[in-house]
């Protein structure tokens, strides 16, 4: 990314947010398109694109090539519901190409279409979409074993936002090549203003805050009152919503199940149970910890990351940016917004890259570490504008326990790409972020 790049970008991050006339495309459709076009027989005649409500799964079916052209039912519409559960295979008749959303309201579905796949192979294709993990569905794993490929999309990236494609940073770093230093051109924006407004589609036609915590009021309400009534029953959602609270206040940080299950005063297999609803909902993700045999102070508990961080900045009670600067949470807000770009940008390479974090009993830690194959990648994320030696701390410790990586990058608030050691670099996050 050139500082021409980036000084365009902080314009645009700079003028509100504006969102570009038009649709705006999503880094997945390229491999969503190969999808299309590499089955053969029944194998991988069946695309399945999950994601949480509203990050825009439905738009992009709609409006990408070749999916506009194909037919498409949503189970939100009572009537294609109703034909779904009596006459699955009527929902395709005289189609060869059909998109089904929202299918985890009607499982049986599967089996239709599996039928329809295996009596004439090659001749249908399918993308089944849905706002829960479909992959923890027993029907899907028992019907589409052999005959699916599995997508996820997230809440869009800034490079998306701003029509700019997905940054090379990652994959130059991990092959060892990093950016020249220098100054780029301006300052990195502030990034409160974005980190409460999210990155959900709807919001980028909000102009104002009170606009953006009413609509996450409204999405929240939808979740608690809808969504999770038809995946799981849950008798007590005053309960569930405690619960999501306090683990806003702990996205970015290494989950203790049963400190915050006691804080919730719920008991651990029912606070495990809403953790697992969380997840399967795409709302919540458990980053695992990085491992390896010559690292043996390592703990295990997972860290927490909210799939957007004004979902965890809403749920936190933070809705004005001077409450969000001068909060404790403000770096763990950063934390999150760099997590989601780097799970997608990971997810986008062949084969999808890991993505752990790393850190020993005595406390020290590295955020994130990215796996890619045989080739290893850590990075910090810091809230300053100005980095040292010291703050590469984590960084050389976990290069001396894993010699082998490539190396470690800082992304955080500066302007200037610095070269702190031969293996570590420190770059302004917006070049991770596009």
């Amino acid at each position: 990314m050139t500082g021409r790049d980036l000084a365009h970008i902080i314009h645009v991050m700079n003028d509100n947010y504006s969102r570009p006339e038009g649709y705006l495309d999503r880094w997945l459709t390229d491999d969503l398109r190969q999808a299309s076009q590499d089955h053969s027989a029944h194998r991988s005649a069946v695309i399945v694109l999950t994601g949480a409500r509203q990050v825009g799964k439905s738009t992009l079916l709609h409006n990408a090539e070749p999916f506009a052209s194909w037919r498409f039912h949503t189970l939100d519409d009572y009537d294609t519901l109703r034909q779904a559960r009596e006459d699955p295979r009527g929902l395709w008749a005289g189609a060869d190409q059909v998109i089904l959303d929202e299918v985890q309201k009607a499982p049986n579905l599967l089996a239709a279409v599996k039928q329809t796949v295996d009596e004439q192979p090659g001749r249908h294709r399918f993308v089944l979409s849905g706002s829960a993990n479909l992959l923890l569905l027993k029907q899907v794993s028992e019907s589409l074993a052999g005959r699916a490929v599995y997508f996820t999309l997230h809440p869009m990236t800034l490079g998306e936002i701003h029509a700019s494609p997905p940054s090379t940073l990652l994959a130059q770093a991990l092959a060892g090549h990093w950016p020249a230093e220098g100054d780029l051109v301006q300052d990195t924006p502030d990034p409160a203003p974005l980190l409460l407004r999210g990155l959900m589609p709807p919001l980028l036609t909000l102009s104002s805050a009170s606009a953006r915590v009413r609509w996450w009021n409204g999405y929240v309400t939808t979740y608690l009152e809808r969504d999770l009534r038809q995946l799981s029953q849950i008798d007590h959602l005053l309960d569930f919503r405690r619960l999501m609270e306090l683990l806003a206040l702990r996205s970015g940080q290494v989950l203790n199940q049963s400190e915050l299950a006691r804080d919730a005063g719920l008991s651990q297999p029912t606070a495990h149970r809403y953790f697992n609803l969380l997840e399967s909902t795409y709302l919540f993700e458990r980053l695992p910890a990085y491992g390896s045999n010559r690292t043996r102070r390592l703990i295990k508990a997972p860290k927490a990351f909210w799939n957007d961080p004004a979902l965890a900045l809403f749920l936190a009670g933070y809705y004005a940016e001077e409450a969000l600067r001068s909060s404790r949470e403000m770096g763990a807000a950063l934390e999150t917004l760099i997590f989601h770009h780097l799970r997608v940008l990971a997810s986008l390479m062949t084969p999808p890259a890991r993505l752990y974090f790393w850190r020993e009993h005595n406390g020290l830690e590295v955020d994130f570490i990215l796996e890619h194959g045989r080739q290893v990648l850590g990075i910090e994320v810091k809230l300053s504008s100005q980095v040292g030696y010291g703050d590469a701390a984590p960084l050389r410790r976990f290069l001396e326990e894993c010699p082998q990586a490539s190396g470690g990058m800082i992304l955080y608030a500066g302007k200037a790409v610095r070269r702190l050691s031969d293996k570590i670099v420190a770059l302004p996050w917006p070049l991770l972020t596009g």
